[in-house]
C-alpha cells in the first residue's frame, strides 16, 4: 500500500529551521499503513531535511557549522555563473541532503525520545517551501 502528500512550509531565509515531525506524524497517521517507511523530500536544490535534537543550542550549532564549512563566497563556481548570492546554500544542501527514510512501525514513526525531523533553509531569501511525504507499507 502506498501514500503520499504534499505540504508547503515558509522560511524566512538562511539559517531558518523548523520541526516537521507533527506534520510526517499526521500524514503517517493518514495512511493508514501500520507497518513500513515514511520517505521525507524537499523540493528544491537549496534546502534539507534530516532529524536533530530539535533545541535552540542545536538550531543554532548546525547553521552556525555549515556556514563555517561553507561560507559565503564568490569564489564558488556557482557564484560565478549565477551572481545569485547562493553558491554555498546548494553545497550545504547537497551536503545535508534533501531526503529522510524513517521507519514506521505500529502506525507510527519509528524516532528516538530526542530526536525530530528537522527542515532547514539554506538559501539566502524566503523561501515557500514544498515536502512530499511518502508513506509505504502495509
Amino acid at each position: 500500500m502506498n501514500h503520499q502528500e504534499r505540504f508547503l512550509l515558509s522560511t524566512s531565509g538562511h539559517r531558518d529551521m523548523h520541526d516537521i515531525t507533527s506534520h510526517v506524524s499526521e500524514i503517517v497517521a493518514r495512511s493508514g499503513i501500520r507497518t513500513g517507511v515514511a520517505h521525507v523530500f524537499n523540493v528544491g536544490s537549496t534546502a534539507s531535511v534530516g532529524t536533530i535534537e530539535f533545541e535552540p543550542g542545536l538550531q543554532r550549532d548546525l547553521p552556525e557549522m555549515l556556514d563555517r564549512l561553507m561560507p559565503p563566497s564568490r569564489e564558488y563556481g556557482h557564484e560565478q555563473a549565477w551572481h545569485d548570492g547562493n553558491g554555498h546554500s546548494h553545497l550545504q544542501a547537497t551536503c545535508l541532503g534533501p531526503a529522510l527514510t524513517v521507519p514506521v512501525e505500529q502506525g507510527r514513526l519509528v524516532l528516538g525520545t530526542w530526536q525530530q525531523i528537522f527542515h532547514l533553509e539554506c538559501d539566502v531569501k524566503p523561501r515557500r517551501r514544498e515536502i512530499v511525504v511518502t508513506v509505504l507499507g502495509g
